[in-house]
């Protein structure tokens, strides 16, 4: 095996074996039965349980087929962690129209934008268009979402997806504020985005 490129992290070795081992076990099956429903070879098994032997991507799609769990579950030791985002660590910013932005998703994803809008009654965004589509849900109070000749009023619990390249304009109606989530596609920078550090 060749070491690593110079500059890059070192990677640590998958060890599935500890997985295919509780997953046979969990399921009541020996190494034999296991090999008979897999076609590989017992002796083979036991150096992957014990970590003496790299599978094929082509040997572990058997061995998960002989012991009928999805590929994906011998690698649960090695999946990256979830990624959390406290409320209290986003970044807000002001949005079209004064609208309060709270960056939910952290900047973390790197195809989608998820936010979170807050607008006081009567506050309008203005007409304004980006790229993508973008998806609304109203978490709380009541808007006006303007497309063209369509207009559509939304309460909570409501959803819209429009494209978001034709110029459109949220008001907020009713007496109380506002509160959207939007998820749109990060690679096409709306206005909502982040403003540049």
């Amino acid at each position: 095996m060749s070491p690593e490129p110079a500059g890059l992290p070192a990677r640590t070795k998958p060890c599935i074996g500890p997985q295919v081992k509780r997953l046979r076990l969990e399921r009541g099956l020996t190494l034999a039965q296991v090999s008979a429903k897999s076609g590989l070879n017992v002796g083979y098994l036991s150096q992957i349980e014990n970590d003496k032997a790299s599978p094929s991507l082509e040997a572990l799609a058997a061995l998960a087929d002989g012991i009928e769990v999805p590929m994906t579950w011998f690698l649960l030791d090695i999946a990256t962690p979830p990624k959390v985002v406290r409320a209290n660590e986003r970044r807000s910013w002001n949005g079209p129209g004064g609208a309060l932005v709270d960056e939910v998703d952290g900047g973390i994803p790197r195809d989608i934008r998820i936010i979170r809008t807050r607008s006081a009654p009567g506050m309008s965004t203005g007409l304004h268009a980006h790229g993508g589509d973008e998806h609304h849900v109203v978490l709380s109070g009541r808007v006006r979402l303007s497309q063209g000749d369509h207009v559509v009023e939304l309460g909570p619990g409501d959803y819209l997806l429009w494209d978001a390249t034709i110029p459109h304009d949220a008001e907020t109606i009713g007496d109380e504020p506002a509160e959207l989530l939007i998820v749109s596609h990060r690679s096409h920078g709306p206005e909502l985005a982040r403003p540049a550090d």
